[in-house]
């Protein structure tokens, strides 16, 4: 096989196997390197989304929730007697999942074309990249253009550091063979509250310890309260304005020592999650000379079009600036393989979905009203709640709220917000609204299906002008 190819990607996740797949697509010569070993010591496709993140905690937090949520069967006037469950057999329905996807990586490969190197890739001036493998003496690939799909690993922190056994990272989360009794968890950002959602179903005492005084920052103020309200209800113990400082583990237990208030305090636990966040993974993957430079956070740094200070080489997905985001990361991926086929796409990186997969899930793409008050725009919003969603009632799953902000003067939709049921489906209905540019009164205007979820969407829209129907409208409110 030759080595010469016309594209090269580092990286098999979701930004290199979308880069790799589209450019074989159009016409390019595809060589894909990529290091990831599975539990069973083989070469495995997919990056830590397939393997480690998204796709195996999706599945335990959707086994978890349906195992919940036979406590409120009753509710319905369905009685279940007796139910448990089978960690083991929830741990192997969550490796078939995974292994499912990743061997139809494979085959996408094969089947456009796409040839794979296992092991470790290293850019080097040329551009070329040298690959060792996991066995066998190392490669060169030649290359017109290179994509550094590197992605991002889980950040230590210096208080807890990890063991693999009592204290673990957000892959070993996904590991436990058994319930924990007690789990704490470092960090109430997306990766800390999925996790600790599964944990919980399953039966874990749990404790959220977060350093921030506010919940979700990033989120809608109202929805994060509500969202706040809703998971300590459900039993998540979520303790804000925490800083970690030592852990011990003796006798087969954590100790975590906090502060909290200028105050000293404990937790006691089985095993503790760190969820921190994810930083970069650039190690080993560049030469000194290879004209690719780190930016001050440690992300390799390009322009707008993920183009690197080389111009032969791209960087996409976790390894750069912005969101870490698998779908943000394949889009990347696709607009730099058909920049370089000839093309002229680029990301919209205003309609970025963001989703936080608890129960209720939390998604929402564009601006927060505070944010956008703070800049100085005059706004104007819609809220709809689930409680008054024909669909949501009859599902007994009625929890939550949509609110859509819009532009006072211009009504052009700025931001949509959503803590519901399928949250994270329903955000797409956004997404297509805000890519286009549309106004509060085009979505409004828009015929949503009856009964469907969708429609505490098209209500919310309505009520940025006082025009919903199954709501009372604050404007239009009589003295």
């Amino acid at each position: 096989m030759s080595n010469t190819f016309d594209l090269v990607v580092i990286g098999a996740g979701p930004a290199g196997y979308s880069a790799a797949i589209r450019a074989a697509q159009l016409g390019m010569s595809v060589a894909c390197v990529d290091k990831s070993i599975d539990s069973e010591g083989s070469a495995t496709l997919g990056g830590t989304c397939l393997n480690w993140g998204c796709i195996p905690s999706k599945a335990l937090l959707d086994i978890s929730h349906k195992y919940k949520d036979l406590d409120r069967y009753d509710e319905i006037g369905v009685t279940v007697n007796e139910y448990s469950v089978d960690i083991g057999s929830v741990m192997s329905r969550k490796s078939a999942v995974v292994k499912q996807l990743t061997g139809g990586i494979q085959m996408l490969f094969q089947g456009n074309g796409v040839a794979t190197f296992a092991g470790t890739g290293t850019l080097i001036p040329g551009p070329k990249v040298r690959c060792v493998p996991h066995s066998g003496s190392p490669e060169i690939l030649d290359a017109e253009h290179v994509i550094l799909a590197s992605g991002s690993v889980p950040i230590d922190i210096a208080g807890a550091p990890v063991d693999g056994e009592f204290v673990v990272d957000s892959q070993g989360a996904l590991e436990f063979q058994e319930v924990p009794k007690r789990l704490g968890i470092i960090g109430a950002g997306i990766i800390g509250l999925e996790l600790g959602s599964v944990w919980s179903r399953f039966g874990s005492e749990v404790v959220v310890l977060e350093a921030l005084d506010m919940f979700l920052p990033t989120v809608d103020e109202r929805i994060a309260r509500d969202a706040l309200r809703s998971m300590r209800k459900q039993g998540l113990d979520i303790r804000l304005g925490t800083r970690v400082v030592q852990t011990d583990v003796e006798d087969g237990e954590v100790i975590v020592q906090y502060v909290l208030q200028d105050e000293t305090q404990e937790l006691r636990c089985d095993k503790l999650i760190v969820a921190v966040g994810r930083r970069p993974y650039t190690e080993g993957l560049l030469e000194a000379d290879s004209g690719v430079n780190l930016d001050e956070r440690g992300s390799l740094y390009v322009n707008d079009l993920c183009q690197t200070g080389s111009p032969e080489v791209f960087a996409v997905g976790d390894s750069v600036r912005g969101p870490m985001l698998a779908h943000k990361a394949m889009e990347e991926g696709v607009m730099v393989a058909e920049r370089i086929g000839g093309a002229k796409p680029m990301v919209n990186y205003d309609c970025v979905p963001s989703v936080i997969y608890t129960h209720p899930e939390i998604a929402w793409v564009g601006r927060t009203e505070s944010d956008l008050k703070a800049e100085g725009m005059d706004t104007k919003s819609g809220v709809f709640s689930f409680g008054a969603n024909g669909r949501a009632l009859a599902g007994n799953d009625s929890e939550g709220v949509v609110k859509v902000v819009a532009e006072a003067e211009t009504d052009r939709i700025m931001g949509v917000h959503i803590f519901g049921p399928q949250a994270s489906e329903l955000i797409a209905e956004a997404v297509i609204a805000m890519e286009f540019g549309a106004s509060a009164e085009d979505l409004g205007l828009t015929m949503f299906a009856h009964p469907t979820l969708s429609e505490a969407v098209h209500e919310a829209a309505l009520g940025v002008a006082g025009n919903a129907i199954h709501a009372i409208n604050r404007s239009s409110r009589k003295g």
